[in-house]
């Protein structure tokens, strides 16, 4: 994987072997939940990328990505003339255009349950998103122990148990790793800033995610970039 500077132009159309190389469109890696979750499921599946940052909270934040989605969010993948917005649409864009790759599970009712779990991360724990924003580099022990945000710990660590109990065989939700993991991950991080715990199973679990090479590189980056926001960093009341 090749990654460039934020300041790349993001319109230049290039192409790999026929086909139009992919560009994945992120923020901060240490705080963009969001970012995390394609570039894992892309990094993890080997599918090569070049990388552009658009960093958040800076004067021309808004403007840059309006430049390439009129969604006005990020990330966004941009393969040749097709872009593709919002981070579950660019994780089934990629299941289709690598099949042989099997980024959901090959199982009909473990992908079934595989998307269902996805898409609930997706539309729903607003309690744990507000009240413990990502950061992988800081350490808040004890902070946004809200109860939506307590109720939301309970309904994950449910599904955790059952996708590990049903299709997990104690390695990843589903098995092997896919792109429920990668949507999960950002929960990971959330949970050893904010030192949540875990019965031993799920801790077990969560150390595996962790551990997982393209989610230990997502770390190594996050904490690597130079970029400070003391809106972020202050942390929860």
């Amino acid at each position: 994987m090749q990654t460039t500077d934020s300041d790349t132009t993001l319109s230049d159309t290039l192409t790999n072997g026929g086909k139009s190389r992919l560009r994945l469109v992120i923020a901060n890696k240490n705080y963009s939940s969001w970012s995390m979750r394609p570039w894992v499921a892309m990094t993890a599946f080997g599918i090569r990328f070049e990388e552009n940052r658009i960093l958040l909270d800076r004067p021309d934040t808004a403007t840059r990505i309006a430049e390439i989605s009129s969604a006005g969010r990020v990330p966004v993948l941009l393969a040749g003339p097709i872009t593709v917005w919002d981070s579950l649409a660019i994780c089934e864009y990629l299941a289709e255009q690598f099949p042989d790759l099997h980024l959901w599970p090959q199982d009909v009712a473990a992908r079934a349950m595989a998307r269902s779990i996805c898409a609930e991360m997706h539309s729903g724990f607003n309690g744990l998103r507000s009240a413990m924003p990502m950061n992988i580099r800081m350490s808040f022990p004890g902070k946004g122990r809200t109860p939506d945000a307590q109720a939301d710990i309970g309904r994950i660590c449910e599904i955790w148990e059952e996708c590990l109990a049903r299709f997990g065989h104690h390695q990843f939700l589903f098995g092997a790793f896919s792109i429920a993991d990668a949507y999960y991950a950002p929960v990971v991080m959330r949970f050893r800033s904010y030192q949540v715990a875990l019965a031993p199973a799920l801790q077990a679990y969560a150390d595996r995610v962790a551990a997982h090479p393209a989610v230990a590189q997502c770390m190594r980056e996050a904490l690597a970039e130079p970029e400070r926001s003391a809106k972020y960093d202050a942390g929860p009341d």
